[in-house]
């Protein structure tokens, strides 16, 4: 095997200390960015992280810990952001080192607040990272079965299909198995889009919707799922893949879900605050549906979306989710 670059992961929640131990695998050495200086502490002295995924032990000595963001990007040649798209670009503005030269991948599935975009296209027109020097982590794969080390499949998309499988070495293992796509913009926008319908999912079970809905809501979630894809970057992808249809199915159905957590407390009566407050982590298709309904409205065709239509009546305009679903359930079949 080629000798690997050196890798830092940017965050300090689940899916960025299950990102840590598939790299820790694979490579003598990992930066590890969080801005919790107390969470990082208790790693370096416990082997821990003391707020997520607290089963995985670590060999302290592999990892480089750091509260300083510009210590891991001017130590690292690949940056993998799992920091929530809403806390993003707060956390980009403490960055004075250099991004030139740096391979930038997105584990982060939803769109940065303030410039309405994906990741991949934040860094792209923000900060001029060529999009060969960019890649997206796909799943399906939950941080939680990572950590019990259940078999998972990931799907790295770049346009230099190089880079994808270099990244891909330094993440596969046992237990992960992974394949390259250069789909960026596909593959970013439907992880995206499957936050939205697992909060659809979830809304439907806290109204008391059963299994047949749900079959039937999926189903047109990838259909939605690929009327939506095709108009933003029309090229031939087969969307019943693993990185669309099956993290789709995975985000939409499992217990893991924080976005079907989200919408099952939501479709229980629970008020957006106070779920979130609730679940003490951030969903990120709530921010995500607000963009992809301005996005889709300013589409040169009309795009028939009534599932991110139907969960953004419910999360920002304040509709009830008994009537909407109604109303949905006639839209779809």
């Amino acid at each position: 095997m080629k000798k690997l670059p050196k890798f830092a992961v940017l965050g300090g929640g689940s899916w960025a200390t299950a990102l840590v131990k598939m790299l820790c695998e694979n490579l003598g050495e990992v930066t590890w960015y969080m801005r919790n200086t107390e969470a990082l502490r208790y790693i370096s002295e416990h082997g821990h992280n003391p707020n997520y995924l607290s089963s995985v032990s670590f060999n302290t000595a592999q990892l480089r810990l750091t509260d300083q963001i510009d210590e891991a990007v001017s130590g690292a040649e690949v940056l993998i952001f799992a920091i929530p798209s809403a806390f993003l670009d707060g956390e980009l503005s403490k960055i004075s080192a250099s991004l030139e030269g740096k391979v930038i991948v997105s584990a982060i599935k939803g769109i940065v607040p303030e410039s309405g975009k994906i990741v991949g296209e934040h860094f792209h027109d923000k900060y001029n990272i060529p999009y060969k020097n960019i890649g997206v982590i796909a799943g399906p794969c939950h941080a939680e079965e990572v950590a019990l080390e259940r078999l998972s499949y990931l799907t790295i998309a770049c346009e230099d299909k190089a880079r994808a499988r270099q990244v891909a070495s330094a993440l596969e293992s046992s237990y992960i198995k992974t394949r390259v796509s250069r789909d960026i913009i596909g593959t970013e926008y439907a992880a995206m889009l499957k936050n939205i319908y697992a909060i659809a999912a979830g809304i439907a079970h806290g109204l008391g919707y059963g299994d047949n809905f749900q079959a039937v809501l999926m189903s047109n979630a990838i259909r939605e799922m690929k009327r939506y894809t095709k108009c933003l970057y029309n090229i031939d992808r087969n969307i019943n893949h693993s990185a669309y249809l099956g993290d789709l199915l995975v985000t939409g159905y499992s217990v893991f879900s924080r976005n079907r957590m989200f919408g099952n407390m939501i479709g229980k009566g629970y008020t957006v605050k106070s779920a979130m407050m609730e679940m003490n982590m951030v969903a990120e298709g709530y921010y995500a549906v607000k963009s992809a309904f301005i996005i889709k409205e300013g589409f040169k065709k009309t795009v028939k979306t009534p599932i991110i239509d139907a969960v953004y009546k419910v999360l920002y305009k304040g509709a009830n989710p008994k009537k909407v679903f109604l109303e949905l359930a006639d839209q779809i079949s």
